[in-house]
């Protein structure tokens, strides 16, 4: 040990931030285990370092007593006082055994701490810095995958993409470059643990946030997303200033923004529908790209009846219902809905059996249900 050590132990701090007396605290200690380890002693010790020359010294500590019992941990009083006259009984002297041979063992000794602490004040950085990153995106290169996650290199650290979170049918190659949404970020014993997500709503959010400016400013807000990972999107915008047209800022001029959301999500479609305080023509848009004729909303229930045309009765519901399902999910409301000819159909049926008879118009509507219910 010399005054290189302490020299080094300088340097680490301006560099790695870690404070050079906690090393040499952590280096002491450190010591007397090794000392303890190497010369079989039992007894207590003390290691100091010389915070100028980087010399080291090991003391045993021993109570000074009139009667000493054991010689590794107590030392007589007349013993004690040849050593330091002011010594009185029941006082702990400290006695230097420094070992000659024991150097090389303090140099790998302080070289492990050192080592060790840089590598867990690396670990501590880098989970501050990513841990005040959740909810946000962060771009990476695939490297492997083990056990079916799909391990990313985010540079400094390396991050999970978890089965769960992978978009089904997209597949993740080699020193692919993708964007992902941080989910959450956990210390474990090998340094900090980074889950990230393909499929999570917030990365829509992001994305968006990155490719529009007006969401960046918070002229246009993002309302709410539904989200079907790999297939279908719908998100609702609004503007908070009227100057601003909120879906055509998100579309971009010839589409070239959305375009480039779409491209990231390898081609999962997106619907942008302008938000509304009204709640029927919420629902009305939320249904887009289907066109709907009529919206009966109870406010309390939260539930809604849609009618649209014959022809679009299908594009309304969607695949499998995916646009009636995702609209549902966007809105917050339950929606269901018919064609013309199922509302009038329905209608119809119902008025037969009124005792009155039955009523027939072509183009009545479901209001006309009600009159008839108040003129019987």
């Amino acid at each position: 040990m010399s005054a290189d050590l302490i020299h080094a132990l300088e340097q680490l701090e301006k560099e790695k931030g870690i404070d050079k007396e906690v090393l040499i605290e952590a280096i002491e200690a450190a010591l007397i285990s090794a000392y303890k380890r190497n010369f079989g002693s039992s007894q207590n010790v003390r290691v100091v370092i010389d915070r100028q020359s980087g010399d080291f010294k090991v003391y045993a500590l021993k109570r000074v007593t009139v009667d000493p019992q054991d010689e590794h941990s107590d030392i007589s009083i007349d013993n004690a006082k040849r050593i330091n006259a002011d010594f009185e009984e029941d006082d702990v002297a400290e006695i230097e055994v420094t070992p000659k041979k024991f150097g090389r063992i303090a140099a790998q000794t302080a070289k492990q701490v050192v080592v060790q602490r840089i590598r867990e004040a690396e670990r501590g950085i880098i989970f501050d810095e990513f841990s005040n990153k959740e909810g946000e995106i962060v771009t990476g290169i695939v490297q492997r995958i083990e056990r079916k996650n799909v391990i990313i290199d985010l540079g400094k650290t390396e991050a999970v993409l978890a089965p769960t979170e992978q978009v089904p049918g997209e597949e993740y190659k080699f020193n692919d470059r993708i964007k992902t949404y941080i989910i959450e970020v956990k210390k474990t014993t090998k340094g900090p643990q980074i889950m990230v997500s393909r499929t999570h709503p917030g990365l829509i959010k992001r994305l968006f946030e990155l490719e529009v400016p007006e969401i960046h400013e918070g002229i246009v807000e993002l309302k709410s997303i539904s989200r079907e990972p790999g297939s279908r999107t719908k998100i609702a915008v609004y503007s908070r200033d009227d100057n601003v047209d909120p879906v055509g800022a998100c579309v971009g001029q010839k589409g070239t923004r959305v375009q480039a959301i779409v491209d990231e999500l390898r081609g999962e479609k997106i619907d942008i529908i302008k938000w509304s305080s009204n709640a029927k023509d919420y629902i009305s848009s939320s249904l887009s790209p289907a066109k709907v004729v009529r919206v009966d909303a109870n406010e309390e229930e939260k539930t809604a009846k849609v009618t649209v045309p014959d022809f679009q009765l299908s594009l309304a519901i969607g695949k499998e219902g995916q646009n009636a399902r995702l609209a549902a999910k966007l809105t917050g409301w339950k929606i269901d809905i018919k064609s013309e000819s199922q509302l009038r159909a329905t209608i119809e049926q119902q008025l037969l059996n009124f005792d009155g008879g039955y009523v027939h118009e072509d183009n009545f509507e479901e209001d006309d249900l009600y009159k008839v219910k108040s003129e019987e």
